[in-house]
């Protein structure tokens, strides 16, 4: 693969690809355009009873773009049911250097001090594009999601892309689409105008359950 640059990675993302490493260790990168996107549609995002009543209890306090670095690098992190995955040192770099630009986000789940979970993506117009969460306590990752979900409601924006499909994300409502479906959604999401910080940082957990069920 040739040298990629963060403005070459947002062009691939608005003509539907992004890159992935085969493992961890890998050097290299390739890029992929699935047959099936797994898109989450903003207003079906379904959310389980438990996860609403943990949301109400407020147990952790949520942070944006606070920590992008840690919140890739957790991501990237093998444990016993993920022994690798597809986050290289080139994708850390690429994203990273992407979040300064603004153009990548991190949610963060704060627990006495500690980063405790979280996942980032990228935003191009009113199309925000999920590559990775994580959790290192229980239901963090989702509440994550939740307050994402929540986010980008606010803030106008029209396509979450998934990029697949995992039996984790299809209990929130995600679903698979025809890359032609998918790039019609696409192309008319990049040309729309959204504004990730217009959720207020103190909104409470009954206005984001609210803005994720709207």
């Amino acid at each position: 693969m040739t040298q990629i640059t963060p403005e070459i990675l947002l062009q691939a993302y608005a003509a539907g690809v992004f890159p992935m490493a085969e493992s961890a260790q890998s050097a290299t990168l390739h890029w992929v355009d699935p047959p099936e996107r797994g898109i989450l549609p903003l207003n079906d995002f379904h959310i389980p009873r438990s996860l609403a009543k943990t949301a109400r209890r407020q147990p952790f306090e949520i942070r944006i773009d606070t920590a992008f670095p840690q919140v890739i690098a957790s991501c990237a992190e093998s444990h016993p049911l993920r022994p690798d995955t597809w986050i290289n040192e080139r994708i850390i770099r690429l994203y990273t250097a992407l979040a300064k630009q603004q153009a990548a986000h991190s949610v963060e789940c704060w627990f006495e001090g500690r980063l405790v979970g979280g996942l980032y993506g990228v935003s191009i117009g009113a199309a925000f594009f999920g590559e990775s969460m994580f959790s290192r306590m229980t239901d963090a990752s989702k509440i994550a999601l939740l307050y994402l979900v929540a986010r980008l409601k606010a803030g106008g924006y029209t396509l979450l892309d998934t990029q697949f499909i995992t039996d984790h994300l299809a209990k929130f409502g995600t679903i698979s689409i025809p890359k032609a479906d998918y790039h019609v959604l696409l192309g008319r999401a990049i040309k729309g105008q959204s504004d990730f910080d217009a959720l207020s940082l103190t909104v409470s957990p009954e206005d984001v359950l609210r803005l994720a069920r709207a």
